[in-house]
Order: structure tokens, then sequence, then C-alpha cells
């Protein structure tokens, strides 16, 4: 029998309290805020008094009169007499049993944001992390973390926002815009850009929720199946990812039986699933990439020619610098490093990779598969002082020293 405990309730019912008070209400910065204290109120109480019989009531009418108190204590009371009239909690049976969860999600994600703003103030109002959890997990300072989210919910202020679902004909768009946060969370938590530790654990499982919420409101959407299944997929390595010393392990190195079983299992038939209902987008596909990498008993058996195919696909569906990078290692496993190394030096012109490390990784890598062993030292020499990861840092210049 599944446990849920009392911090993964509350954060399913965060965002479904938000909506409700922004949409009864209006002024998401002041509604946020109630519902942070609301949030706190609960983790400090439902432990040791136990879980109310009708928790998100709870938080609504907790949060309700957190409002109440601040707009009282407003210095512009007379011009707010009204909506403070108007905020008398309601009876727990008069809230309406609607969701929404993604109307929120498309709030946070509005396209006049930054996408470091619409991370910040998704994993914040529709996550219900605190500032400082956030700060935390992107190495930034709380106050410095309060300033962004602060910013976030002023500029939506100020573009107009609305709390209702984009017209239809924004819609695709601005789904897009929430699946990419969203992917963008699970992978600063799959691989930390900066600090001690490779993973973030807290920050893929808080994307992995979120997909999961998406993929309830929307169970007919072939890229939101396809980003889920992804995640999965790729989560499931998590275990076999570092050593006991925090050293990164490659995933031709890494102990498969240690891989989450469950976690494949589930991901493979949610792309299986979804592949064949219409032309996959790019989630689908890196879906299916990994899928293909999960299914290989052994390094050895994974099938370079089907993952080869789909990159190329990929490349026509989504051509970007990074889809380029993994495109020439699946050729060079396909066909030989070569033609790999062909492929790579086209990115060499590209301002968005010609410095990252990981083009400096991967030209290492080929170059080592070719023979050219001075010449894999070098970049990955190089590639160890381009990147803020110290695991990834580690392993670089592990693998330097190892041709030295």
């Amino acid at each position: 029998m599944l446990v849920v405990t009392v911090e993964e309730e509350l954060r399913a019912l965060a965002p479904q309290v938000l909506g409700i008070l922004i949409r009864r209400y209006g002024q998401f910065d002041a509604c946020e805020d109630a519902v942070q204290e609301a949030l706190l109120a609960a983790a400090l109480q439902w432990p040791s008094e136990g879980v109310p019989a009708n928790p998100r009531g709870w938080l609504i009418t907790v949060a309700v009169r957190r409002l109440t108190d601040q707009f009282r204590s407003d210095d512009a009371r007379r011009r707010r007499e009204a909506a403070v009239a108007a905020l008398e909690p309601e009876p727990s049976d008069a809230v309406p049993d609607r969701d929404d969860t993604l109307t929120l999600l498309f709030l946070c994600c509005h396209p006049a944001l930054s996408a470091a703003s619409q991370l910040a103030l998704t994993l914040r109002a529709v996550g219900g992390l605190t500032t400082a959890e956030i700060a935390a997990a992107f190495f930034v300072p709380e106050a410095t973390m309060a300033q962004r989210i602060s910013r976030a919910k002023a500029k939506i202020k100020s573009a107009g926002a609305r709390f209702a679902p984009p017209p239809p004909e924004e819609r695709p768009a601005r789904l897009e815009v929430v699946l990419h946060v969203l992917y963008l969370i699970f992978n600063e938590g799959y691989t930390a850009s900066s600090g001690a530790d490779l993973q973030r654990g807290d920050l893929t499982a808080e994307a992995i929720r979120l997909t999961r919420e998406v993929h309830r409101l929307l169970p007919d959407d072939g890229e939101v199946a396809g980003l889920l299944a992804l995640m999965l997929l790729t989560d499931a390595r998590r275990p076999a990812r570092t050593l006991p010393d925090g050293m990164l392990v490659p995933l031709a190195d890494q102990d498969r039986a240690a891989w989450l079983r469950p976690m494949i299992d589930e991901g493979t038939a949610l792309i299986t699933r979804t592949l064949p209902l219409g032309p996959p987008g790019p989630y689908q596909l890196q879906a299916a990439i990994a899928a293909v990498h999960d299914e290989a008993a052994r390094a050895g058996d994974t099938d370079w020619r089907q993952i080869l195919a789909l990159y190329q696909l990929l490349s026509r569906v989504a051509p970007n610098p990074m889809v380029t990078l993994n495109h020439a290692v699946a050729l060079a496993m396909a066909k030989g490093p070569e033609s790999g190394l062909r492929l790579l030096a086209t990115l060499d012109g590209d301002d968005r990779m010609a410095g990252h490390h990981r083009l400096a990784a991967v030209r290492a890598h080929l170059l080592e598969m070719s023979g050219d062993l001075p010449g894999a030292r070098e970049w990955y020499t190089l590639a160890a002082k381009r990147t803020t990861s110290l695991p990834e840092q580690r392993y670089l210049s592990s693998k330097a020293a190892a041709l030295a």
C-alpha cells in the first residue's frame, strides 16, 4: 500500500489551493504568499495533530485568513474594504472541485518571463518549494532568488496576464513552454550545472511529479507522455551514475542491475503506447532513444543503428546543437569515430556550443576512440577546465590523467 507523506500531500495540494485563491481574488503575489504561509502552518501542525479530514479545505481557510489579515493591515485599506469584506472563508463544501494546476503552470510560464524566472516561479507556486529551497537548488543567495520571484510576479501583472487558460490558438505554443520549463528543472536535477553533487534528486523528483500532473490533465497529448517517459527512463539510471565517493560513472560503465526497473517498465510502456498515435515530437523521440539504451542488458548490446536512425529523425524535427552533439556520438558508435568527428566539426562555428565543456568532452571521447590519445588528453583537460560541476571535473581530469 502506497503511503503518502505530509510533504507529498502538501506539494500536490499547493497548486490547487493557489489556483482557487487566484481565480477568486486575483492578486497573484498576495495569494501566493498566503498559500506559502498556509503550507508552512500545515507542515508544522499536521505531523503532530494529524491530517484534517478535508486537507484542501483546511489550507484554503488558513490561506484566506492570512490574505484577510494582510489586506487589513495594508496602508491602502480604504481602497480595499470591498475586497476585505469578500474575503470570508467559504464552507469547504462550497469550494469547486476544479483543478487549476495546468492554468497555474501556464501563468508561471508566461512568455513575458525569462526562462530562469519561469523555472523559479514554477517551483515556488506550483511545486510548493520555499524560496530558500529553490535558492539552494541553484546555488544563489536566498535574497537573490526572492527578488527574482518577486520581479516575475510583477512582470506577469504588468503584462496583463489573466488567470485563465490561454486561447485555443495560443495553447500549443504555451504548452510547449510549460514542457520546456519542466524539462529544464529535470535536467538541472539530473546533472547539476555546478556544485559538489552530480545530481539533485529533489529537483528530478519534482519535475517528474509535475509532469505526471500535466499528463493526468492531458492524457492524450503525445508530447506530454513523451516527456514523462523520457524523465522516467533517464532517472531510472540514477543509482548507477556515481560511485560511493561521488565519482561520475559514464553510461557504458554503469552497473545496469542497479537501474530502477519499475521506472524503465513504466517509461517504456508510455512511449510504446504513444509513438504509433501520430507524428512523433522531440520528447517522444528522445524517450524512444532512452528506451533503446535501457533495453540493452549490456553496453555492448546497445542497438546504435536504431539510435542513429532516431537521432537523424530528431535532427529534422527539432534541430539544435545538443541534438547534433548526441547525434555525433551515435554516428561514431554506429559507423566509426571519424564519421562522428566530422559531424562534430559543424558545431565549432556555433556560438552556443563553441565554448561548452560538453563539446570538448565529446571530441575527446571520439578522439580516444580513434586512437589519437594526445589529442584526446588535450580535449579532456580543456573540458575539465570549462565545467563548473565538480564531479564532471573530477571525471574529465581523471580521463586526461589516464592518457598521460
